[in-house]
C-alpha cells in the first residue's frame, strides 16, 4: 500500500494474533488504538492517529468474554464514526449471539438480529462475517455483508494430507447438510448425515446415521463446537457404524464447559480448527491443528477495498502459505 493510502486497519482485544496476520496478508499496518478501563469497568477507547476520510476495517471476535467484547466493538463503531471515518467495514471472524437467529419456542428473543441492529445503529456501514451458524443471518442487516466460508481453508488441510482418499464428509445434524456438501465438493468424496435428537441446550442424541461409512475415513464438519456433546457423540456413533478413523473440523472452536475433556476422550483422531478465535493455552490440546483465516480475510479485505469481486474466495481452494 502507498503512503497515500486510506486503507486503515484496527483490532480490538479478542484475537489480536489474528489481526496482525489480516494486517500483515493486507500488507498495512495496525492502526493505532487503545482500550482501557475506568474503575467501576466501564470501557475506554482512543484512537491515536487520524482516521478522517478512511476506509476502515475494524477486526474484533465476539468470542468469550462476549459482552466485555460486543460493547468494545459498538464504541470503537461510535469513535471510529465520530472521528470522521470515510467507510466503517465490521470485520467479525466469529459473530457471538448467532445461535438464537429465530424463535423456537414463546416469548424467546431473537438475539442475533437485535445484535444487527446494534451495530448498525452504532454506525457499521459494511460487514465482513466469516461461516455464520445461521446464513440467513445476512438478511437481518440494511448494509452489505460479505460471508466468508471456512471450508477451502479446511479443505486445503486435507486435501494436503491425502485425507480424502476413501472418504466420507458426515454433518453432525440436517443443519450442516450445506457446509458438509460444499466441503466434500473439494475433496471429491460422498457425505454422509446423522439424525439426532437435542432434549435440551447443549445437550445431544445420536439418534440414526443417514449414508455409508463402514470402512471408510470420516471428516465431521460444522460451524462452531462449543461443549463438543455433539461432535464427540457422532464421533463414537461412526466408529460404531465401522468407520476406521474420524477426524474433526469446523471453523469456530468456542470449546467451552467439558469440550477439551471429552474431545481428549474421543475416537476422534485429529481436530481442525481455523483461528477465529484466539484459544488460551490450556485449550490447545494435541489432537489439534489449528489453520489460519488471516490470509482469507486479508484477501478479502483488500478486495472489498479495491472494488474487486470477493466471490472467488468461496469456490477455490485456499491454500496456506
Amino acid at each position: 500500500m502507498t503512503t497515500e493510502s486510506k486503507l486503515k486497519i484496527f483490532a480490538l482485544n479478542s484475537n489480536k494474533p489474528l489481526a496482525e496476520k489480516i494486517a500483515a496478508a493486507v500488507g498495512v499496518p495496525l492502526g493505532k488504538s487503545s482500550v482501557t478501563r475506568f474503575s467501576d469497568g466501564e470501557i475506554q477507547i482512543n484512537i491515536d492517529e487520524s482516521i478522517r476520510g478512511a476506509d476502515v476495517f475494524l477486526i474484533q471476535s465476539t468470542s468469550a468474554p462476549v459482552n466485555d467484547n460486543l460493547m468494545e466493538l459498538l464504541i470503537m463503531i461510535d469513535a471510529l464514526r465520530r472521528a470522521s471515518a470515510k467507510n466503517i467495514n465490521v470485520v467479525i471472524p466469529y459473530y457471538g449471539y448467532a445461535r438464537q437467529d429465530r424463535k423456537t419456542r414463546a416469548r424467546e428473543p431473537i438475539t442475533a438480529k437485535l445484535v444487527a441492529n446494534m451495530l448498525q445503529r452504532a454506525g457499521a456501514d459494511r460487514i465482513l462475517a466469516l461461516d455464520l451458524h445461521a446464513p440467513q443471518i445476512q438478511g437481518f442487516f440494511d448494509i452489505p455483508v460479505d460471508h466468508l466460508v471456512g471450508s477451502p481453508l479446511l479443505a486445503d488441510y486435507f486435501l494436503r494430507n491425502h485425507l480424502n482418499e476413501d472418504a466420507v464428509v458426515v454433518s453432525p445434524d440436517h443443519g450442516g447438510v450445506g457446509r458438509a456438501r460444499k466441503l466434500a465438493e473439494f475433496l471429491k468424496t460422498p457425505i454422509a448425515i446423522i439424525d439426532k435428537r437435542r432434549p435440551r441446550a447443549n445437550v445431544a442424541e445420536i439418534m440414526n446415521i443417514i449414508g455409508h461409512v463402514e470402512g471408510k475415513r470420516a471428516i465431521i464438519i460444522d460451524d462452531m463446537i462449543d461443549t463438543a456433546g455433539t461432535i464427540t457423540l457422532a464421533a463414537q456413533a461412526l466408529v460404531d457404524a465401522g468407520a476406521t478413523e474420524v477426524y474433526a473440523s469446523c471453523t469456530h472452536p468456542v470449546l467451552s464447559g467439558p469440550a477439551i475433556e471429552r474431545i481428549t476422550n474421543s475416537p476422534i483422531k485429529k481436530l481442525v480448527v481455523t483461528d477465529s478465535i484466539n484459544l488460551p493455552q490450556d485449550k490447545i490440546i494435541d489432537k489439534m491443528i489449528q489453520v489460519s483465516v488471516g490470509p482469507l480475510i486479508g484477501d478479502a479485505i483488500s478486495r472489498i477495498y479495491n472494488d474487486e469481486p470477493v466471490s472467488p474466495l468461496f469456490v477455490t481452494r485456499y491454500q496456506q502459505k
